[in-house]
């Protein structure tokens, strides 16, 4: 049986924050070393605003080595970030070449733009943490009968998409993933269950619950409620580092 849950906290004191997040779930992550378990994954996070900044810090904290690209360098290096540590940034282009990972985090007016800019994806994983919000923040412009991540996968043919992170705040990548007892879930749909694999493996790696939701269909579910937690946010004046869905799950 299993259900749904809202994780959430009214305050972290200092010894809370620098605690280590290990996630009491049914697939915990690998917590040796990233170096005993095999080459760490080169990842590329595209996009250098609030999310991919947060992306950044998260992966690079969790010792991935990670790339920002962005369609101006220079001034994200100026006025970006903090991306974390010994996080280069780089044009889109060329953050993709080297990536075996890709996370994408842009607005969705900017998503098929970016994209284009980063040439042929074929072959490689596309974590799409987007949602397709209307210019207000606070409804979608696609859902039910499609969704944004199945749209990312015909404008980026050949790229394994997979949905994932899209449900999350930048505050909950930066403040860690536990909530007393319970851990907050990372969703992950998409066709190829391999890549599937991979991007829940990072999540864990991130200390996050991680579901396998299945194909990318199921992007027309979690895509609506990324805007439960933005109604939960900006509606009913949660902290957006406050609040988190969990999974609850037992025999």
């Amino acid at each position: 049986m299993t259900a749904l849950a809202l994780c959430s906290r009214l305050e972290r004191t200092e010894s809370a924050k620098r605690e280590p997040a290990v996630p009491r779930t049914a697939h915990p992550p690998d917590r040796r070393p990233l170096e005993r378990r095999g080459r760490l994954v080169n990842v590329a996070v595209l996009g250098s605003g609030t999310l991919g900044s947060a992306m950044s810090r998260l992966l690079s904290r969790s010792g991935h080595r990670v790339v920002v690209g962005s369609r101006d360098p220079a001034r994200a290096r100026a006025l970006g970030g903090p991306f974390g540590r010994a996080v280069e940034v780089a044009s889109l282009a060329d953050a993709a070449a080297g990536a075996e990972v890709m996370v994408l985090a842009t607005l969705w007016a900017d998503t098929e733009e970016v994209l284009a800019e980063c040439g042929p994806l074929d072959g490689r994983v596309l974590v799409d943490c987007t949602n397709p919000e209307a210019t207000s923040g606070r409804a979608l412009v696609v859902g039910h009968t499609t969704s944004g991540a199945e749209m990312i996968a015909t404008w980026a043919p050949g790229a394994r998409v997979v949905k994932a992170f899209n449900h999350v705040y930048a505050e909950i990548l930066d403040e860690g993933p536990r909530f007393g007892a319970a851990t907050a879930a990372v969703f992950v749909c998409g066709d190829d269950p391999d890549a599937r694999r991979v991007v829940a493996e990072l999540a864990a790696s991130c200390g996050f619950q991680t579901v396998d939701a299945g194909a990318l269909a199921t992007a027309r579910s979690l895509e609506p409620l990324a805007m439960l937690m933005v109604e939960l946010v900006r509606g009913q004046g949660r902290a957006p580092g406050g609040a988190a869905i969990g999974l609850l799950e037992r025999s």
